[in-house]
């Protein structure tokens, strides 16, 4: 195969892995979609899987060691990370899993040329203008991540200017939920002179608390690929957002557009799992375009679709009084 999508997921996503590949399925040009295994906990994405001609799922061990390999060096270089993530009981690398998504790099993936989206995403476009970028540029973003470093690298490092001039920051970093490349493009020798430029120190940049995103950007920038950014290469009057936050999206026919232009895609950055999981089972929670999100979950069973009556709790809301009562006298066990 040519060209592809992938995404990470397992059973804990089940519900945003099928509302994805439902507008894939209905918005693109019917593209095969690679769901990369996040761990062994996989049995109802099997039986989705079995149910899709177009989307395969990727569990190859030999595939998977090398990268997570690679990602143990990579923290192993840096002096607080692993540490700090023992004390709140987390083994190894913080989700490790996520980190995965470096295996499309792998020559043994399935494509030469890839779109990559986090599984809280829905797709509203073709995707054509991506892969037809991909023919004059190695790396290929659509955000706005660039207006927000702090969740990229670790601003308080005093080595991060010395390693990337302010001008890349402003317009080379984006966000991991979305991004097109092409297969080997981090061979093993490069791989092998980022780990050194690591051990040299210049780890204290990464941001502990979005690994997978911040060494995705280090391995790409300090690697000098670069990134095209439809959202700085486009004319100010075509191009969109994509962020859940966006409050302003209007949504024609379940499609979203932004002022007058269809949005590629919609991510749902910042809105935990289990929100998903708990709509999905009927609980009456509310989140930006949650209809939207329910449209695609359900398109193909509308008829399982929850029925809510009330006003929806926010996903967001402050905790009850009671609530607060109970986390300082240590009694709350969510």
């Amino acid at each position: 195969m040519t060209n592809g999508i992938y995404t990470v997921a397992n059973d804990v996503v089940y519900d945003q892995l099928v509302a994805l590949l439902n507008s894939i399925e209905i918005n693109t040009e019917n593209i095969p979609v690679c769901v990369i295994a996040y761990d062994d906990k996989l049995e109802k994405i099997r039986q989705e899987i079995a149910t899709r001609s177009n989307v395969t799922l990727l569990e190859d061990s030999a595939i998977f060691a090398r990268w997570e390999k690679f990602s143990a060096q990579i923290w192993q270089t840096h002096p607080t990370a692993l540490t700090t993530w023992q004390a709140r009981g987390i083994q190894g690398v913080y989700r490790l899993g996520m980190n995965r998504r470096y295996c499309a790099f792998d020559p043994d993936s399935p494509f030469e040329k890839f779109i990559y989206f986090d599984a809280d995403v829905l797709v509203f476009n073709s995707l054509e203008f991506i892969f037809k970028q991909l023919n004059n540029s190695d790396f290929v973003v659509y955000d706005f991540q660039f207006k927000d470093p702090s969740h990229i690298y670790n601003l308080q490092s005093s080595k991060l200017n010395d390693i990337f001039e302010q001008s890349r920051l402003q317009s080379e970093i984006f966000c991991a939920g979305f991004y097109g490349a092409k297969r080997g493009l981090l061979p093993e020798k490069q791989r092998e002179l980022l780990i050194s430029h690591l051990n040299q120190g210049e780890a204290d940049i990464l941001y502990m608390s979005a690994p997978n995103q911040s060494v995705l950007n280090y391995l790409i920038m300090r690697s000098g690929i670069p990134v095209y950014n439809f959202a700085l290469n486009l004319p100010e009057n075509q191009r969109t957002g994509n962020s859940v936050t966006s409050p302003h999206f209007e949504n024609r026919n379940h499609v979203l557009f932004d002022k007058g232009n269809r949005l590629t895609y919609l991510h749902y950055i910042g809105l935990n799992s289990l929100i998903f999981q708990e709509v999905c089972q009927g609980r009456n929670i509310g989140f930006p375009y949650r209809d939207l999100f329910l449209h695609y979950r359900y398109l193909r069973e509308p008829e399982k679709q929850p029925k809510f009556q009330g006003k929806p709790k926010p996903y967001n809301a402050p905790p009850s009084l009671l609530t607060r009562v109970l986390h300082k006298l240590g009694l709350h066990q969510s």
